[in-house]
Formats: C-alpha cells, sequence, structure tokens
C-alpha cells in the first residue's frame, strides 16, 4: 500500500492559502483519478486525518491499493496522523509519499525527492519526529518567498530586513495573488501527472519528467 498525504491546515479560515497547496493538490489528484463516486473525503476519527482510497491498476504491473490523506491535526503536527496511519496499515516509510507547500522553490516548481532535512518546514519536522526517520518522498511544490526575504545557507528562510510586507507566517497563511495563479494552477495539475506516473512506473521516472530544472 502507498500511503500519499498533502499537507495543510483544517478549517475554511485555511483554504486556497499557501500552506494548504498540499491540500490541494491532493484533492485534484483525487478528482483526476478516482471514479466520480468515489472522490468524497470520509472523515476518519481513529487516524485524524480525511481520507480516501484509489485501486491503482497500472498498465504494466499489480493492483495496488492508495491510501490519500489529508491530516486534521493542524500543519505542525502533522506527523502524528501520518503514524497514526502508517502503524495502522504497517506502511513502511518509502511508501509514504508527502505533497507540501516549500518556500525555497519559486512559485509554480516541483521538486521530487527522498529523505533529507526538513528545512524548516514545522510540518515535515513533524513527520520525521514521528517517524523518527526522514526516509520519506517529499513532493515539494513552489510558493516562493515575500518581498524582504531570503533562503540562508542551510537553506531555510530568513528576514533580509524587519521593514517587510508581513513575516512568513502572514505569507504562507496567505492566498495566492493574482500573477501567481496560473503558476499555482499549473503546478498542482503537474504534482498530479507526477503522482500518476510514479504510481504507474516508478519515482525515479517522476522525478526526471517533472522535478524543475
Amino acid at each position: 500500500m502507498k500511503l500519499i498525504v498533502g499537507l495543510g491546515n483544517p478549517g475554511e479560515k485555511y483554504e486556497g492559502t499557501r500552506h494548504n497547496l498540499g491540500f490541494i493538490a491532493l484533492e485534484h489528484f483525487l478528482k483526476d483519478f478516482a471514479p466520480v463516486d468515489k472522490t468524497t473525503w470520509k472523515d476518519e476519527k481513529k487516524f485524524k486525518s480525511d481520507i480516501a482510497f484509489l485501486d491503482w491498476k497500472p498498465i504494466r504491473g499489480k493492483l495496488q491499493r492508495v491510501l490519500l490523506a489529508k491530516p486534521k491535526t493542524y500543519m505542525n503536527n502533522s506527523g502524528l496522523a501520518v503514524s497514526l496511519i502508517a502503524d495502522y496499515y504497517k506502511i513502511s516509510s518509502e511508501n509514504i509519499w508527502i505533497t507540501y507547500d516549500d518556500l525555497d522553490l519559486p512559485v509554480g516548481s516541483l521538486k521530487i525527492r527522498f529523505g533529507g532535512a526538513a528545512a524548516g518546514h514545522h510540518g515535515v519536522e513533524s513527520i520525521m519526529l514521528h517517524l523518527k526517520t526522514d526516509k520519506f518522498w517529499r513532493f515539494r511544490m513552489g510558493i516562493g518567498l515575500p518581498h524582504g526575504h531570503k533562503v540562508d545557507g542551510d537553506g531555510v528562510a530568513h528576514h533580509q530586513s524587519r521593514r517587510t510586507v508581513g513575516n512568513i507566517e502572514d505569507y504562507v497563511l496567505g492566498t495566492f495573488g493574482t500573477k501567481d495563479r496560473n503558476k499555482v494552477r499549473e503546478v498542482i495539475k503537474t504534482c498530479s501527472k507526477a503522482f500518476e506516473l510514479a504510481l504507474e512506473k516508478d519515482l525515479t521516472a517522476a522525478m526526471n519528467r517533472f522535478n524543475t530544472k
């Protein structure tokens, strides 16, 4: 079984925000590939998540069950929900794919990678803490940085100036501006296609085709 998790915050006040890009991408993927009558999400309290299942039959290969999850634990405690699901279904970390917003990538870009540091993303930090490993797959969708910020040598966004338009937290909890919306729509579609190719072939094929150069 594969577990694909979109990261975000539950509740209407967070809908459409940059930090909920993982939720949005996963919802798009489900609508793209599930029968219409199976595109609803179930509130599964024992997993503290909204979940949905896909039965994926690749052109070549065996049928596999894919569990999609949107944690309802809020971003900074995402790992609790992920670990509850992984422990219940005995899913190894190598079969867990996490998709989320990334400040360190330009708006509209996609990077797929296995393992590594959280680079300041608190949702990923929480998952690493609860799974006790960094060995899971990440589908990182770029949201860029607000004006007045930069990426430091450790890969974490920092203030360049105190006289900036809001701070990082305000930025990630804000909605996309008009000039970014087309790029965001495209990266959501690209992420869905990357999931498809990874399930049809493998993750290396998805990286080679969809990783932004």
